[in-house]
């Protein structure tokens, strides 16, 4: 059983060794134990013995120094950014979430036309690929994610799990929505205005989230104006994920708590599969040249 394995188990198990975390991120015990003596960071729990004790969690942490570090971000503020981050409340949007940790990535103002033929071509790749992700849907109501229910249902059946988010206060519990777990959006919720399709896998890490522009009220459906970002840097869609687990999680999820200092809390595969990349543009550009009609995922 490898380090990550043992240590997503909870409890004792969950405690590593320097050892165990240096091997992990693939940063030397000395240069942890240095970064500890110089910022406080990372965080060790002592043991009566004296020797050091690390949460499965500061793996992911240790790792998004490192990554900061690599684009050139000095190590004092790659701590402080990483360290106030995670100390942070639950982030209540996964499109402002992803756009503040990656201010790179690039932004499109959408017609909901076009994001549906994305949302569908990311569906049908991660369906195709047999890819056993953790996928994670935003449709801001309850009627929206009926028309997507029985793909979601279909993509439920190959994913480890399964996440969609709404206000369900309009829509009857399915006995046959097995695997889809939902997580129902309060009236305040940012999310409820927000569309996201998410799945984290070695094979075929996405994100596509947008939000819907305000006074949109008498445009026509398929014409609603969205601000989106979408991404296959494996880095992004790690922190959308993480986002999504997190509100889950406060929602009552249990198994998505787990899914962030377990499945999630890990280094993310440092790319796609580059035929995995070309076959969801291809996708996409069907789609869209097909105009994609009807409701089936999002706004």
């Amino acid at each position: 059983m490898n380090t990550l394995s043992r240590s997503a188990q909870g409890g004792r198990a969950s405690a590593l060794t320097i050892g165990e975390l240096a091997e992990a991120t693939g940063v030397s015990t000395g240069t942890l134990r240095m970064w500890e003596a110089r910022h406080g960071f990372p965080t060790a729990q002592r043991l009566p013995s004296g020797h050091r004790r690390y949460a499965a969690a500061q793996v992911a942490l240790v790792l998004d120094v490192v990554r900061r570090r690599e684009l050139g971000t000095r190590l004092d503020v790659a701590i402080e950014q990483v360290t106030s981050t995670a100390t942070a409340s639950v982030p209540r949007s996964v499109y402002a979430e992803l756009v503040r940790r990656h201010p790179a990535e690039p932004r499109q103002r959408l017609r909901k036309g076009t994001l549906l033929a994305l949302s569908w071509a990311i569906e049908d790749e991660v369906a195709a690929s047999g890819a056993r992700g953790h996928l994670f849907g935003a449709f801001q109501t309850g009627r929206r994610f009926a028309a997507a229910r029985p793909r979601w249902r279909e993509l439920a059946r190959v994913a480890q799990a399964t996440y969609v988010f709404a206000d369900f206060s309009d829509l009857d519990q399915d006995d046959s929505d097995v695997g889809l777990h939902r997580v129902h959006l309060a009236g305040d919720a940012p999310m409820r205005r927000e569309w996201a399709v998410v799945h984290d896998s070695p094979e075929l890490p996405v994100v596509l989230t947008a939000w819907e522009l305000p006074g949109q009220d008498g445009v026509p459906d398929r014409l609603r104006m969205f601000e989106s970002a979408w991404s296959l840097d494996p880095h992004a869609v790690r922190d959308a994920a993480v986002c999504c687990a997190r509100l889950a999680a406060e929602a009552g999820h249990e198994a998505a708590a787990a899914l962030v200092d377990g499945a999630l809390g890990g280094a993310p595969v440092p790319a796609p599969d580059p035929l995995a990349v070309v076959r969801l543009a291809h996708r996409a550009v069907a789609y869209a040249d097909a105009g994609a009609d009807g409701e089936v995922v999002g706004a």
